[in-house]
């Protein structure tokens, strides 16, 4: 099964350290891959070009969907370019 990717704002976390998931890009990415948020479901989650693994929880404190990290597994992802054949 893939995991699916999902913008996050690393600078978007909560006092336990849990990404939000409420940022414009965040909830375009789950809009447009139509991916509906519950406990448990794992996500990877990109900025730019850091990328780390989540487990959705929902934050009863602030009513809302966050991502627990483990913060020293953030990796940075290398650009990739697609060169078309002329």
């Amino acid at each position: 099964m893939i995991t699916p990717r999902v913008f996050v704002d690393f600078h978007n976390a909560d006092v336990e350290g849990r990404l939000r998931l409420n940022c414009i890009g965040t909830i375009e990415d789950l809009a447009n891959q139509s991916i509906e948020l519950q406990d448990g479901r794992l996500l990877t989650l990109y900025s730019e070009d850091l990328e780390v693994d989540g487990v959705v929880q929902f934050s009863e404190d602030e009513k809302l969907w966050v991502a627990a990290i483990d913060w020293d597994q953030i990796r940075q992802v290398e650009d990739f370019v697609v060169q078309a054949k002329v």
